[in-house]
């Protein structure tokens, strides 16, 4: 077996590209590495990777895996992965890189292990061209490699068995849901891209990826949704649901809901609760051997069913926060640059002339307009003193505003060495960067 050996770490470990001959090797490291509580295995964080390295996805290779061997051993003792993707931010789209599966074996780390494997995905993103990488995770930890928590991440509503809508009796069911088949993608395309409108930052789905969704995925992936096709009593197709294929203890959630344009939501919906409760007490719980008692919308911070079930949604899940990274800031904000120029033409500094600098203290950037056009934006060196610069956000905080995660009051709020310098720079940094929900259904 060729092994692509990219750096000798020291002490008998090599960091190298995955081959096919990793899989089970790596499937049992994943599974094991991965485990969430004394009732799961891993099985289905093994499945996953079993399918990343044997199956044909649309944006992913084996040698998207990085792994650290102990040549002494043979064995794996860490390793992460790349999953390229493209986003759309206001409908811009970029390509992102997203790392996945980092772990490391409890004796092997504090040894710069995963650092050195950031490094190489961070290199092998930027030769894709890749403007972000993101990432989920626990608390603080990614912020060690350069990432800051700043964009919205799942959160949602849910209700009780007392919330569910009774079906009156003696009446049928007015919808029907049916698993989506390869046929019904152009279908799904065209829900999704609206759903897309409603967030800031969305992930594109093209009809590869629905393709790899229906047919591709393993039955047990972590990953893998179950999507349905939402009829009317007549046979037409009026939206879509998606929900995972296990129960999270006692709730059943929603991970996608969509309804076409032109049927009432309200009208749909209640059919949609009753068979997440049909659902719900017939699958396996994830966690423990709780039954059913509670339905989830898990769609993000908005949502048009929060509106329809005003009185039948009582837990809020505030939103956690995706790790973000963008190593060229000026070229981030240069390519969206239309949509920062839309927003100041709906402002009150519509046509605004004028030049702002913003430190984050070790560095800065510089944004020139003229006419309510950016005809710059680029790196800027703050002075290491006084109020250099019109605005300031420490650290990799202004990514919060520029993601709309954040409100720049807010960011004041938070803290104290991110100000602005005059009304000028506040209304221009507030119309250009208002706080904005976003949900992303990432490529996995």
């Amino acid at each position: 077996m060729t092994r692509d050996i990219i750096r000798d770490l020291g002490g008998k470990l090599i960091l190298r590209q995955a081959v096919p001959e990793d899989t089970e090797a790596l499937v049992a490291f994943n599974a094991a590495i991965h485990v969430d509580s004394e009732s799961d295995t891993g099985f289905r964080v093994g499945a996953w990777t079993r399918d990343l390295m044997s199956k044909p996805h649309p944006t992913f290779q084996v040698g998207d895996f990085t792994i650290v061997e102990d040549t002494t051993t043979g064995k794996i003792v860490s390793s992460l992965n790349l999953i390229s993707q493209t986003w759309q931010y206001a409908g811009i789209s970029f390509k992102v890189g997203r790392p996945e599966l980092v772990g490391t074996l409890a004796e092997y780390r504090h040894r710069g292990l995963v650092r050195a494997q950031f490094e190489v995905i961070h290199q092998w993103s930027a030769e894709r061209g890749e403007l972000l990488q993101a990432i989920t995770g626990i608390p603080y930890y990614y912020r060690l490699f350069g990432y800051e928590m700043a964009l919205n991440l799942e959160g949602g509503r849910a209700g009780y068995l007392p919330h569910i809508p009774k079906l009156e009796a003696g009446k049928t069911e007015p919808y029907r849901f049916r698993k989506a088949q390869v046929e019904d993608i152009p279908f799904l395309c065209q829900l999704y891209e609206i759903a897309c409108r409603r967030s800031l930052v969305s992930c594109v789905w093209d009809a590869p990826l629905w393709r790899y969704e229906i047919l591709g995925k393993s039955q047990d992936n972590v990953n893998r949704f179950e999507l349905r096709i939402i009829e009317s009593a007549a046979g037409e197709a009026v939206g879509y649901l998606a929900f995972p294929h296990f129960r999270w203890g006692a709730m059943q959630i929603a991970s996608q809901y969509e309804v076409k344009a032109g049927h009432s939501w309200a009208a749909v919906t209640p059919s949609v609760v009753r068979y997440l409760q049909s659902v719900g007490e017939s699958q396996a719980p994830y966690h423990g051997e709780a039954l059913f008692s509670s339905f989830g919308f898990w769609l993000g911070a908005e949502h048009p069913v929060y509106a329809v079930l005003p009185g039948s949604l009582p837990r809020v899940r505030q939103p956690y926060a995706w790790y973000l990274r963008v190593p060229d800031l000026p070229a981030f904000l240069r390519l969206i640059a239309p949509e920062l120029e839309r927003r100041l033409d709906n402002s009150p500094l519509a046509g605004h002339t004028g030049e702002l600098k913003i430190t984050f203290y070790r560095e800065g950037i510089k944004l020139v307009f003229e006419g309510g056009k950016i005809v710059e934006a680029t790196s800027w060196k703050p002075e290491p003193q006084g109020h250099s610069g019109q605005a300031a956000f420490p650290g990799l905080t202004f990514l919060q505003l520029l993601f709309g995660y954040r409100s720049i009051d807010e960011l004041k709020y938070a803290f104290p060495d991110c100000w602005t310098d005059g009304d000028e720079a506040l209304a221009l940094l507030s119309a250009a960067f208002p706080k904005r929900a976003s949900n992303v259904i990432p490529v996995s």
